[in-house]
């Protein structure tokens, strides 16, 4: 008889790209109580070493390593460093950069912010990506690679849920995630053939303390009639991760509380 627990442990080394963010946490903090010994890459320090030192008060085996998506230039480097000190099984690409405009109505986006926004995101996610699977594949490691995708690259925003509110929707994060979920689904099938899994995960509205009007308007519009938490992310990566998911690659899997089936 298969033993069903032991498919969700994690005995290798994980790293989550972006793990300070509000989902970045939850999933680092989620893949180490499965066993994992995980590298949180980020970009601030001192964030960074307080988050390993509250993990490692409850025992949890969080390392931080200052690491910045953005800079793609020095990224393959960083990563050879890491995939020759480390033996890492599972790579998470939940950074979420973004120039200071970001946010702006489509009327106003200026192009460099356009560009800037791509190649500080979606190219980012890519060449990580990339680089992680043929790391991976000259290691002969089967692993699992997982990026953060959003309802946003699968359907279009439904504008309501802003009225009244002052906000909406940042056009390029459109672009940014649609790009985001085929690319997986294009490395999915090409390194399927060393064993590498490539999976996104596309998550709905996650409360933040956002405002009033908007998380009203926003929990109307779901069929659980309200918004996600971070956890709830963070349990649907650590089932990619783990061998429970062991068949499942190139997968778009919607965590909405029912905003895509409507």
């Amino acid at each position: 008889m298969a033993d069903y627990m032991k498919k969700f442990r994690i005995e290798k080394y994980a790293v989550v790209c972006g793990g300070l963010g509000l989902i970045g946490k939850e999933i680092s903090m989620a893949l180490a109580q499965a066993g994992a010994k995980v590298l949180v890459l980020d970009i601030d320090s001192a964030k960074g070493t307080d988050f390993e030192k509250e993990c490692k008060g409850k025992n949890l085996g969080v390392k931080f390593i200052e690491f910045d998506t953005c800079d793609i230039q020095s990224c393959e480097k960083k990563m050879l460093d890491l995939f020759g000190r480390f033996t890492i099984l599972v790579w998470v690409n939940t950074a979420y950069p973004r120039t200071k405009d970001w946010g702006d109505d489509i009327a106003r986006v200026k192009s460099e912010s356009w560009k800037k926004n791509v190649d500080m995101h979606m190219n980012s996610y890519c060449l990580l990506t990339k680089n992680a699977a043929e790391m991976m594949k000259k290691q002969g490691i089967k692993g699992s690679i997982i990026n953060m995708g959003s309802i946003y690259g699968v359907v279009g925003p439904d504008f309501e849920v802003y009225s009244g509110t002052g906000m909406t929707s940042a056009p390029a994060y459109a672009a940014i995630k649609g790009g985001i979920i085929n690319f997986s689904r294009y490395a999915a099938s090409y390194y399927g053939r060393y064993g590498i899994r490539i999976n996104c995960l596309c998550p709905g509205g996650i409360f933040d303390s956002q405002n009033k009007e908007f998380v009203k308007n926003y929990e109307k519009r779901t069929t659980l009639k309200r918004m996600g938490k971070p956890e709830e992310i963070a349990s649907v990566v650590l089932f990619l991760a783990a061998n429970a998911a062991s068949y499942i690659t190139g997968a778009v899997i919607m965590v909405d509380g029912g905003w895509t089936c409507i």
